[in-house]
């Protein structure tokens, strides 16, 4: 078997996906609720929105056919289908469209998440926004982004103080208790904050455009991607405690390592540090 060019290969994958999504992108697509059973359960519970359309699954479905058939010993780990051999050294961790609520709004800032994990380690990540033509990919070492204005490295801002820093997050409404406490304290210490990109705030920290991103309740599929592309651009990404970032859950990125120091013990601590 030829040795297969990893990085092209998750370019190709973004292409394709792109093109099982797009046709599906500002039309009245079809949209279920996975939230729904529990918001309407017996417990009387509640859950958020949690929507997913016909793009995700045609996606997904394309993603998984070709990582097959390439790679037939590998695991795949996504959103919308059942785990496959988690226990092999080489598993891909895929979100085909991270951002559903942007994506079912006609917003352009979801993108598809492509990961590969090598013995627990994420090591290659893309994100393909194909509406604006933009796939950003990275190794750990180093990052880039090809798109309309060809390719160019990625870079992170040599951000260093909260009081010069540019921050984003998902909504602040999905912090809770002393989550929502911690994530305040940083915010009010930054000099901008905005709202509501899902994975592309991470891709404008790779890009030197947002200097912090916190976010809570990632799953795998949502951060693995993504990881070695903020490393590759010189940034920092782990959990709220400083752990890996792979298993999700409370997650913070940061431009510098200096900076994500202090985000870190603010949000520990949730005063100035």
């Amino acid at each position: 078997m030829r040795p297969v060019d990893l990085a092209a290969f998750m370019e190709n994958l973004a292409i394709r996906s792109g093109e099982a999504i797009l046709p599906f992108f500002r039309t009245q697509l079809s949209v279920q609720d996975k939230g729904g059973q529990l918001r309407h359960g017996a417990e009387g519970g509640t859950a958020p929105f949690d929507p997913v359309t016909e793009a995700d699954r045609a996606a997904e479905t394309v993603i998984r056919r070709l990582i097959r058939e390439a790679f037939p010993d590998h695991g795949i780990l996504g959103e919308e289908f059942a785990d496959e051999k988690l226990d092999a050294e080489h598993v891909w961790v895929i979100d085909p469209i991270d951002g559903t609520r942007a994506f079912i709004c006609g917003l352009p800032v979801w993108g598809t998440l492509i990961g590969l994990m090598k013995g627990g380690q994420a090591v290659l990540g893309v994100m393909n926004q194909p509406y604006i033509g933009e796939v950003f990919s990275g190794n750990g070492a180093k990052a880039e982004v090809k798109g309309p204005r060809g390719a160019r490295p990625l870079v992170t801002r040599d951000c260093t103080r909260l009081a010069g820093a540019h921050l984003m997050t998902t909504d602040p409404r999905l912090f809770k208790g002393a989550e929502r406490v911690a994530y305040d304290a940083v915010e009010r210490q930054v000099k901008l904050t905005r709202y509501g990109a899902d994975c592309y705030a991470y891709a404008m920290l790779a890009a030197g455009q947002v200097d912090i991103v916190i976010e809570t309740g990632l799953k795998p599929y949502d951060i693995v991607a993504l990881i070695p592309i903020i490393e590759g651009a010189g940034g920092v990404v782990t959990t709220w405690a400083g752990a890996s970032a792979t298993d999700g859950g409370q997650i913070v990125a940061s431009a510098t390592p200096a900076l994500h120091e202090i985000v870190l013990s603010v949000l520990k601590d949730g005063v100035l540090p």
